[in-house]
């Protein structure tokens, strides 16, 4: 397929500290016969990223890899591949996950649809990838997503395993982002992916979700810990925020956002109790009850949760 197709793919893979698993998100790439463009872009890793990705070069001329000046996060990297490729798609694959034969051409088929297509995520954990993946939410059929849907979605449900329509891996047409002035914003290093989307919808372009296609996503211990600074989730609180100001939206729409800023709300302030605790210093703790909507209960529960598991583990430890 030609550079000059209209549905040629750019294929996006940031990447930071991936000397092992770079090649086989590549060589996944550069088998999808509708890839015109690989980029790889290394975000200053300290190990052989950089090697082990110009070592995939299957000699067509697809392959691009550049290297960031200083460590920006993923979505400056992801936003140096979108202004140095030219497909007029685009698909961001991460450096540790891996595309099945045909993915490309599946999500394609459905180009005419949506501005943003994309397939349910098939998940399988590192160590056991000769395993079948699951679908991570078993879609039965297409089905376009609203911005309110989107949103909603995202809003992580307690007791149920993570299932953020955030973790997508869409296709994406390039002349909506530039028509829009789209990109990733550079100051987020968490929820970049979901920011986008969100805006994406926001300003009028369509979502279609399709049953998996073959965007396989290794899950590790990191990936499932889902551990943050403090600073990651304020920037995203504020980025989410600021969804309400691109356009008037209705009552549910709003109510979406806020229930997602509100969860981030009740993250941090977690977070700051912790520091707090372990700083002795009780005026801090105090303070973090304060804050209105749900923060106090969510604090509260968490707090009974640590209780209950404590007491469990010492009980255990008596036991043996």
């Amino acid at each position: 397929m030609g550079s000059g197709s209209d549905s040629g793919v750019a294929v996006l893979i940031a990447a930071y500290n991936a000397e092992v698993t770079i090649a086989r998100s590549v060589a996944s790439a550069l088998a999808q016969p509708e890839v015109i463009e690989v980029c790889v872009i290394d975000d200053l890793s300290e190990d052989g990223t950089v090697a082990a990705a110009l070592a995939c070069d299957d000699g067509t001329g697809r392959l691009k890899v550049l290297r960031q000046q200083s460590n920006q996060g993923p979505g400056a990297a992801r936003n140096r591949g979108i202004d140095e490729s030219r497909a007029p798609f685009l698909c961001v694959l991460d450096a540790d996950d891996y595309l099945l034969a045909g993915r490309t051409a599946s999500l394609l088929a459905h180009r005419h649809d949506a501005e943003l297509v994309c397939d349910d995520l098939l998940r399988v954990f590192e160590g056991a990838e000769h395993e079948r993946p699951d679908p991570v939410w078993d879609i039965g059929a297409a089905a376009t997503i609203s911005f309110e849907t989107f949103v909603d979605r995202n809003v992580p449900r307690a007791g149920s395993p993570r299932q953020e329509l955030g973790f997508l891996k869409p296709l994406i047409r390039r002349s909506f982002l530039d028509a829009h002035g789209l990109r990733y914003s550079d100051e987020l290093r968490l929820g970049e992916d979901f920011e986008l989307y969100a805006r994406a919808l926001a300003l009028g372009g369509r979502m279609l979700i399709t049953p998996a296609a073959g965007y396989v996503a290794v899950m590790s211990a990191a990936s499932l810990s889902g551990r943050h600074t403090e600073r990651d989730l304020v920037a995203l609180r504020d980025a989410s925020a600021r969804l309400r100001d691109l356009r008037r939206m209705s009552f549910g729409e709003r109510r979406a956002v806020g229930r997602y800023t509100n969860n981030l709300d009740c993250k941090v302030a977690w977070l700051r109790l912790i520091d707090a605790v372990k700083a002795r210093d009780f005026r801090c703790m105090a303070a973090t009850f304060l804050k209105p909507g749900p923060v106090p209960g969510y604090l509260a529960a968490r707090l009974a949760e640590q209780v209950v598991e404590r007491t469990f583990l010492r009980r255990l430890k008596a036991a043996s």
